[in-house]
């Protein structure tokens, strides 16, 4: 069995530590008490949070994406692959050093994806790039914990909330696509989400690029006028 090399370890805001692990070429990211956040090997749910976002922006010649969370670049790449030569796409972290981790020791991970000239790297508080707006963006896609009702960080309640979805709404587009990850179904969410003024489905989505894998949920929520 391969050991796990621990590679770095970083604060976040709310001083909680995240850790940085490899094991050959996989890697990790977890917090203090061993929860595993990330894994190199299983972004299939991600991915598809960036796919389905932009399915819905078809037609649209130089949409502007806001990605709230940078991880381990899974949605990123995803809409990287699938976005048009015009799209302007911006990703919000609230870690500086996921961006450095991304940079250096998961290079191999990311390959060519941060030097997109489509696209800008942000540090900060995706929350803020979103109260900052008004019909900015085409969609904003969200994934910065394990759900609406599995926060880790407390802060995150306020996105989920009625006021953050409220915000959301503004900062986009008419039409535009609000994305949402989670590790698990929340009926109470999508209640929420269609009360703010959106238009929603739910999917169900594998964590790993094959039907294997724990399951996970996606909301697509259009943004709706009148």
């Amino acid at each position: 069995m391969v050991p796990w090399i621990h590679l770095a370890t970083a604060t976040a805001p709310d001083g909680g530590t995240l850790r940085l692990l490899r094991r050959g070429d996989e890697f990790s990211i977890r917090l203090a008490d061993g929860n595993e956040l990330m894994n190199s090997r299983l972004g299939g749910s991600e991915e598809a949070l960036g796919t389905l976002a932009l399915d819905r922006l078809a037609g649209r010649s130089a949409p502007c994406v806001l990605i709230g969370g940078l991880g381990m670049g899974f949605t990123l790449r995803a809409v990287q692959s699938t976005a048009p030569p015009n799209a302007r796409l911006i990703v919000s972290e609230i870690v500086p050093d996921l961006i450095a981790w991304a940079e250096e020791h998961m290079a191999e991970v990311f390959g060519a994806a941060l030097s997109d000239p489509r696209l800008e790297v942000r540090t900060g508080d995706v929350l803020g790039q979103i109260r900052g707006a008004t019909g900015a963006f085409d969609a904003i896609l969200l994934d910065v914990d394990n759900g609406p009702d599995g926060l880790v960080r407390a802060d995150n309640a306020t996105i989920y909330g009625t006021e953050g979805l409220q915000s959301a709404r503004r900062a986009l587009t008419p039409g535009g696509v609000l994305a949402v990850w989670s590790a698990a179904p929340d009926s109470a969410f999508s209640r929420r989400l269609s009360r703010c003024g959106f238009d929603v489905s739910e999917h169900t989505v594998r964590a790993g690029r094959t039907k294997r894998g724990a399951r996970h949920t996606i909301w697509i929520a259009v943004r709706t006028d009148g």
